[in-house]
């Protein structure tokens, strides 16, 4: 995914009651933005591997 589709797909998953999202994106704004949404719902980012991230709240 390119962003800003990462961060959009994540808000969306934790608004609609997700506890822990899995996103694939090769984006290298990813991070930063993921990060931003993580921490903006108090949710934890955790880098699985280069490009995978799982957000947990």
């Amino acid at each position: 995914m390119r962003c800003p589709w990462p961060a959009i797909r994540l808000a969306r998953a934790l608004r609609d009651g997700a506890t822990m999202v899995e996103i694939e994106a090769d984006d290298p704004r990813a991070a930063g933005e993921l990060t931003s949404a993580a921490s903006a719902v108090g949710a934890r980012l955790e880098v699985v591997r280069e490009g995978l991230f799982r957000i947990e709240r």
